[in-house]
């Protein structure tokens, strides 16, 4: 063979061979399919020609050039064409070409692939309708598509399925959207409402994302509606301390609560007798979506004037008195001040300057030993029983006058104590009070003891607190053994009970 081709007129046939190769691969498609079928066929029927003449002693060199370079010509084109193209399978549904793949199984796989999607957005199971045909194809090595490529035309066909913008909040569908900026100026003007010119950040404290994904038709697509979901509030529940001055009625109102509904969040609580630290459960409203803020802000307080005690042994232990009231200054501050849904919860202090400088104020502390009978400012239960009759206007012997105080039920003879130190200032007989005992505290309370079987004390004794003054009785106008407690404060009648523990 190497002879033939190196002959002058086999130099020849081999330009003339490698011309009709590259020709061949210039054929479109179909004329080089062709070229591919006719190169099989003439080698079933003369490749046995060949052998044979191979097996003939010197036999080759009598072969036919002609012949030779046909087949040399038919058999490069085939080597050509089968390292350029490899078979696949153009598939079609009810007849409609969906594109080509590079084998069945690996379109079933994408098939399997789209209906458990469709399965999980849809909530049943899911199977793709329509008759899948193949049809054998020639294809250019490495150009055929994976059959991923094919799955949003497979999911086209889902009426239930819709591929678009999804709007996630902690991984909770929200709503959709054909355009990401629609989804975007919903969630600006949400953070848009809790900034000011001394906003430096602004965030969500919630998982929030957008991904453009394949969802159920029917998830909610209407701007508005999605803007008031992620504005609406739930109700939770917080706790609050009872601060000095808090009633039940102004605590409701202040948290947008009914008494009833504060009641039933707190059972078991007197509300007529709210006590300074005690906790009350509160109704809390939870935006859907948090907003966290940072604001970068300057303003100006007062500095407290610095304290100096000084001992004073005119004074009894415990009291004291301002020698100089002092005066309190002025800084500037810079801070940077964390909100969360337009409440504070945290400050960071950045910078101060001392605008004023504040004044010192001079307290004098008591060193004198204290005596017993002096009043310490609060007081404790005369005796321990149940309240039979409270201060206030009630119906008694036949009419409706104020009850001055408080009616504490009790065994006879049951010690009665001083609610607080103090002088006896009276201890008698007194019409309806019966044995009455009176003790001024020096502070501007006066208590009375009344009914009392019998008196320990007479007027002008120094008493201490907790001192027993007095026995239980029903003497004057009463109906039974109890001690009538009164309060009186700078000389009008005050409620008792705002006063005991």
């Amino acid at each position: 063979m190497d002879e033939i081709l190196h002959q002058p007129q086999g130099e020849a046939r081999r330009a003339s061979l490698s011309g009709a190769v590259a020709q061949a691969l210039a054929l479109p498609r179909r004329m080089r399919e062709s070229a591919l079928d006719q190169a099989e066929r003439f080698f079933q029927t003369h490749i046995p020609l060949v052998r044979r003449a191979g097996a003939i002693g010197g036999a080759f060199r009598s072969f036919n050039p002609a012949l030779f370079l046909a087949i040399a010509t038919v058999t490069g084109i085939a080597a050509v064409v089968s390292s350029v193209y490899v078979p696949s399978y153009r598939v079609s549904i009810d007849g409609q070409p969906i594109g080509v793949v590079a084998s069945q199984s690996e379109f079933e796989a994408a098939v399997d692939r789209v209906e458990a999607r469709a399965t999980e957005i849809l909530g049943y199971d899911y199977t793709l309708e329509g008759e899948v045909t193949y049809e054998p194809a020639l294809s250019e090595r490495d150009s055929i598509p994976s059959a991923t490529t094919l799955e949003p035309a497979l999911f086209d066909r889902i009426g239930d399925v819709m591929k678009s913008y999804v709007l996630l909040v902690n991984g909770q569908v929200v709503g959709a959207a054909a355009e990401r900026e629609d989804l975007t100026a919903i969630l600006d003007s949400i953070q848009a409402s809790y900034t000011n010119e001394n906003t430096t950040s602004a965030r969500f404290t919630d998982n929030v994302s957008i991904v453009r994904e394949y969802i159920s038709s029917d998830v909610e697509q209407d701007l508005n509606a999605i803007e008031t979901t992620l504005t609406s509030n739930t109700n939770g529940e917080t706790t609050y301390e009872v601060q000095a001055g808090d009633t039940f009625m102004a605590l409701a109102f202040e948290n947008d609560m009914t008494m009833s509904e504060l009641e039933a969040l707190n059972p078991g609580i007197d509300i007529n007798k709210l006590m300074i630290g005690q906790v009350l459960n509160m109704k809390e409203e939870i935006p859907f979506l948090s907003v966290e803020t940072v604001d970068h802000v300057t303003y100006t307080e007062s500095v407290a004037a610095p304290v100096r005690e000084v001992e004073d042994s005119s004074m009894y232990e415990g009291d004291t008195r301002v020698v100089s009231a002092g005066s309190a200054g002025t800084q500037q501050v810079t801070a940077d001040v964390t909100y969360l849904n337009g409440k504070e919860t945290g400050r960071e202090v950045v910078e101060t300057t001392v605008l004023t400088q504040p004044t010192e104020r001079v307290i004098a502390v008591g060193t004198k030993e204290r005596p017993s009978w002096i009043a310490t400012g609060s007081f404790q239960w005369p005796v321990y029983g149940n309240i039979t009759s409270y201060y206030g206007y009630r119906s008694i012997f036949g009419s409706y006058s104020l009850h001055r105080g408080l009616d504490i039920a009790c065994s006879y003879g049951t010690g009665i104590s001083a609610a607080d130190g103090g002088t006896v200032t009276f201890a008698g007989w007194s019409g309806t009070y019966g044995y009455l005992v009176t003790i001024d505290h020096g502070n501007g309370f006066v208590t009375y003891y009344a009914h009392n079987s019998s008196l320990l004390v007479s007027a002008g004794d120094k008493v201490y607190k907790g001192q027993t003054i007095a026995r239980a009785g029903s003497t004057g106008r009463s109906t039974g053994t109890h001690c009538h407690f009164e309060v009186h404060r700078n000389g009008s009648l005050v409620n008792p009970l705002n006063y005991l523990p």
